[in-house]
């Protein structure tokens, strides 16, 4: 009769199944012992008993600080690979290693797609979480009503513009900043403050003539005019006391905001051709005219007063800053996205009401497009160690911090290689003997071993397909992996990313989630919008 023929006998058979295995014991429990003698069933018996004590705070608006890390292309195999590469630095295997936001007790992931592509690009998902609207790619801010590009459509589409999060922590009167290595008005930081029909429009030289006539403005303008704009949105009328601009804007992207460089203003740029814009504002100048501070340098950065300052205005680079493996090399120094993301929580903590502050490490997608993936997992050890400092500088009890990604990377982590074998090595050999390394691409320009520091150089044409890499040191600064299909650049990956969160309403995030859902979190925690509409009340 089979065991499970009736409960009876299922019964029956199981006890003489233990009675059997126990006969075959010794005296001492034999199953306790051999288990407890391996630490892996040490650690994991440990990590659930915490896991089952584990509190969380389910009080709206219980967060008085809100922290969003946006690790730009920071897919799962990044960082799997960047546990492992950060971990090897250290002297360790690596496989065991945790970055800080590992740590965090709650997780989920989040679908990148967009309303209108299945792998999106960062503007429709930063649009996403920080609006808590899904919409097109290539959009900021604005929902999918209107085409992309089409400046009179959004005009003429009423309710497409859309707040975010940030906004409303400044009508509720929060200090609000921002923390990029990219530009400051690229896609992903550019949607904490700006809406517009495209991301490209990051000065009014970008901009068709149609558009800039039909009344839309450039995505730099409205970081300078963001307290003027926000006032006009929510129209706060009488009752915008608590709008009083961007307290803390760190990050590259200078060629934006003027158009030729003023020999009265010391400082100002590097190079006089720097500027893009044509329409002979400096916006940079206007910043100090209404009694912002700006720094273009690591003296004017270090120099700055925490205590006393506010609106301080910090652009590094011409463009995007640089890597964290040649930043060293700037002429006139440029902070670190740890050493950025420090600075503006220290300035942002000077408001008694709290603060939110977005920092994207934005470089680990450019890396990526570059088929670089030293660069790239570098970058996302750098916003590892960002994570870190913030964690160390807040009362967690009080401050909810995120740690996602916009979207993914064709980077692709395979082969069979032995634990602790260098993460940007050789995994094996091909059925044609050519050595291959773990790290790989799915499609972009392909080999190369450029000479530089900069991962966006290239020391020839594109050169996808299999190399003979028996001579190459695939650990190299400047070495850029494989590729299997040719394209132009790198594309960005359509699977879901990871999401991480700790403090007041971090248990919301998790299980497989929309990307829109974590601004609804964030709005749940720090009851932005509760608080924005009291403020305008008053």
């Amino acid at each position: 009769m089979s065991i499970f023929s009736s409960r009876t006998s299922h019964l029956i058979t199981t006890a003489a199944l233990i009675t059997l295995f126990s006969c075959s014991l010794p005296a001492q429990n034999q199953v306790t012992a051999l288990a407890t003698d391996s630490d892996w069933y040490e650690r994991g018996a440990a990590t659930v008993e915490a896991a089952s004590r584990r509190a969380y705070n389910n009080t709206p608006g219980a967060a008085k600080n809100i922290i969003l890390f946006v690790g730009d292309g920071m897919g799962v195999s990044t960082v799997s690979a960047a546990r492992i590469f950060a971990g090897q630095q250290l002297g360790l295997d690596g496989e065991e290693y945790e970055l800080s936001y590992e740590k965090f007790p709650w997780t989920g992931l989040s679908k990148t797609y967009t309303t209108d592509t299945q792998v999106s690009d960062s503007a429709g998902t930063a649009t996403a979480f920080m609006t808590g609207v899904k919409t097109r790619s290539g959009v900021i801010n604005i929902d999918s009503r209107p085409q992309r590009g089409d400046c009179a459509e959004y005009m003429n589409t009423p309710g497409a513009t859309l707040l975010t999060a940030l906004e409303l922590a400044e009508v509720a009167g929060k200090a609000t900043g921002i923390v990029s290595t990219a530009r400051l008005t690229h896609a992903t930081p550019a949607a904490a403050y700006a809406n517009s029909p495209d991301r490209n429009w990051e000065n009014d030289s970008a901009m068709p003539a149609s558009a800039r006539e039909n009344g839309c403005i450039d995505i730099a303008t409205q970081l300078i005019d963001f307290e003027d704009r926000l006032i006009a949105k929510v129209n706060a009328g009488q009752n915008s006391s608590t709008i009083d601009g961007l307290e803390v804007a760190f990050g590259g992207g200078r060629e934006n905001f003027f158009g030729a460089d003023p020999a009265s203003l010391d400082g100002f740029a590097e190079a006089p051709s720097e500027g893009r814009r044509n329409d002979e504002r400096n916006l940079i100048q206007e910043w100090e005219s209404r009694g912002g501070i700006y720094v273009m340098g690591q003296a004017g950065f270090d120099n700055l007063d925490i205590a006393g300052e506010s609106n301080v205005l910090g652009l590094f680079e011409a463009a995007h800053m640089r890597y964290e493996a040649n930043r060293s090399e700037d002429i006139a120094g440029e902070p670190s996205l740890t050493d950025m993301t420090i600075k503006a929580i220290e300035i942002l903590q000077n408001d008694p009401d709290g603060f939110f502050l977005q920092v994207e490490g934005g470089r680990i997608d450019h890396a990526h497009h570059a088929n670089s993936a030293y660069h790239a997992l570098n970058e996302a050890k750098e916003m590892a160690a960002a994570v870190q400092a913030a964690v160390d500088m807040v009362d967690i009890n009080e401050t909810l911090i995120i740690v996602t990604a916009d979207h993914s990377h064709v980077m692709t982590f395979a082969g069979y290689p032995q634990r602790g074998n260098p993460i940007l090595g050789i995994a094996g050999r091909d059925s044609l003997g050519l050595p291959y390394t773990t790290l790989g691409y799915a499609n972009g320009s392909g080999f190369n071993v450029s000479g530089s520091t900069d991962a966006d150089l290239r020391s020839g044409p594109p050169s996808p397909g299999r190399k003979d890499l028996t001579l190459v040191d695939t650990t190299a600064v400047d070495y850029h992996q494989e590729t299997l299909v040719a394209t132009g650049g790198e594309t960005h990956a359509g699977e879901d990313v990871a999401i991480y969160a700790i403090g007041p309403g971090a248990h919301l995030i998790s299980g497989s989630i929309e990307q829109n859902v974590i601004f609804h979190v964030m709005n749940f925690a720090g009851d932005l919008t509760g608080k924005a509409a009291e403020a305008l009340s008053q």
